[in-house]
């Protein structure tokens, strides 16, 4: 089978010259795009290694906490880098992200206890958070508008690899070098791409734009992003943990997040306001039901129908592949007076695996049903995530291209939070707790499945089905994101 080679994977429609990888953008595009790549193989290998290192360090009752250690920081560096690039330039939030990801990775490296290893995450998500929206403002600010949708397919395609191969590899150095050299090994690397890259970054999107608001705000938004941060952390700390008590860091959480929100998205997002506003939550609508739908997948065909874990992952593969030929297609410049349509076919896409997941819970559906049904569900994320980050740019005032990439961010982060939250109560309230118990308690997955123990097919319907319906109303957001009288035809 032919894979998109790069130079098709990020090409308008052109002369060469007239692309992304023409000349006079040649070294920027690489050296951003092979970030992305890096951070990319260690999103996707750093949860091939975490319950070993969670186990050595003797720490698996924090292990949650490695996870939403890096979420809640990287909130916060995300709204920093809003603020920090329209005011400087993405140039200072980049490098110091950079170095913050690096840095956390090196604390979790040579971690030689739990605490230590959490706060190395806590780091590593500050950094993820300020490269995330400073590439975005990069992108806004050096590319011309008909050459964004290319680079930001190349983003989605520099995830391909790394989401087939990460896990295998991080596996493999896991077995032979050890945990600690999958998080020590990918801080050199980034230095070579950050040199090549540089330099263009100055030359084309270095400096404050004209017009952009001086420190008046900044203190606001700076408790605003520790607001958010922290009712974040709360949200994940109750959904682990459903015993009564769990109400109040939960309804603390909620008490910081809702203003917290309301003051850092665009206003209107919550009733879908067109333009602006439902760009930004359509990314958080279909960010959230996906990932927190997904979350699941690999649990169901081990518990309920007895696959490995290898082949489980193997299940959600092909998606990588699929959601970087979405992204290649909404940056063909054909369609783009269709792209309010093409989102909504990929909602509907989206809706439609997310739906069709849970038909292997009946025994006479192939398991390999979960990998088609997944196939063309990221076919959708490509084309909708991709076309939000394009209109999220043309939308956004040059002085507001940070605040709103920022916004883009945080709607997409944290509905992951609030949606896996709230799937996962639902599961464990349908005795999902039940079918994880046993899938680690007995010696073998299929033995489990062959057994019987652990089937409570009620919990993965209660995750599945609500983020259909999630999906579907994203399908109705995505025909209100482009301003009245300028729809797409």
């Amino acid at each position: 089978m032919t894979v998109l080679e790069p130079r098709d994977a990020v090409v308008v429609e052109g002369t060469a010259g007239d692309s992304v990888l023409g000349r006079a953008y040649r070294a920027l595009s690489v050296g951003i795009v092979s970030v992305v790549l890096l951070i990319a193989f260690e999103a996707t290998a750093v949860g091939t290694a975490m319950p070993v290192a969670a186990r050595e360090l003797d720490g698996v009752g924090l292990y949650a906490f490695a996870f939403s250690g890096y979420f809640t920081t990287s909130l916060f560096g995300m709204v920093l880098a809003g603020r920090w690039s329209d005011r400087r330039g993405p140039v200072g939030a980049l490098t110091t992200g950079i170095g913050a990801f690096a840095a956390g990775l090196v604390v979790a490296g040579t971690a030689g206890v739990m605490w230590v290893f959490v706060l190395g995450r806590a780091v590593q998500g500050l950094g993820g958070g300020l490269v995330i929206v400073a590439l975005y403002v990069v992108v806004g600010r050096a590319y011309p508008e008909r050459l964004r949708p290319a680079i930001m397919a190349a983003f989605a395609a520099s995830w391909v690899v790394p989401s087939v191969v990460g896990p295998l590899a991080a596996g493999a150095v896991t077995e032979h070098l050890g945990w600690r050299w999958v998080f020590l090994g990918i801080p050199a690397l980034v230095v070579f791409p950050l040199a090549i890259a540089l330099p263009q970054i100055r030359r084309r999107a270095a400096g404050p734009v004209d017009g952009c608001a001086d420190a008046s705000g900044d203190r606001r938004r700076i408790r605003l992003a520790l607001a958010i941060s922290l009712g974040a952390g709360f949200l994940q700390y109750a959904a682990q943990d459903l015993r009564p008590l769990s109400l109040l860091p939960a309804l603390a959480g909620t008490a910081l997040l809702v203003p917290a929100v309301r003051g850092l998205l665009p206003r209107g997002t919550y009733r879908a306001a067109r333009g602006l506003p439902s760009v930004v939550l359509l990314r958080g609508v279909a960010a959230g039901s996906f990932i927190a739908a997904e979350s699941f997948v690999p649990l169901m065909l081990v518990t309920q129908r007895g696959l490995s874990p290898t082949l489980a992952g193997f299940s959600l593969a092909a998606g990588g592949v699929t959601w970087a030929v979405g992204s290649w297609v909404q940056s063909r410049a054909r369609v783009q007076p269709y792209r309010e349509r093409l989102m909504v076919v990929g909602m509907v896409l989206v809706a439609a695996a997310i739906a069709a997941a849970p038909s292997v819970l009946v025994d006479s559906v192939p398991a390999w049903t979960v990998a088609v049904a997944w196939a063309f569900g990221c076919f959708g994320m490509g084309l909708v995530i991709a076309s939000t980050s394009v209109l999220l740019l043309k939308l956004s005032a040059p002085e507001e291209a940070g605040a709103n990439s920022a916004a883009l961010q945080i709607s997409d982060g944290l509905s992951n939070v609030v949606l896996l939250s709230a799937g996962g109560a639902a599961f464990a309230a349908l005795g999902g707790g039940a079918v994880a118990h046993t899938a680690t308690a007995t010696s073998t997955a299929t033995e489990a499945a062959a057994s019987g123990a652990g089937h409570h097919p009620a919990a993965f319907a209660a995750v599945f089905l609500p983020m259909a319906v999630v999906a579907l109303v994203g399908a109705w957001v995505a025909t209100r994101v482009t301003a009245a009288g300028h729809a797409t035809r």
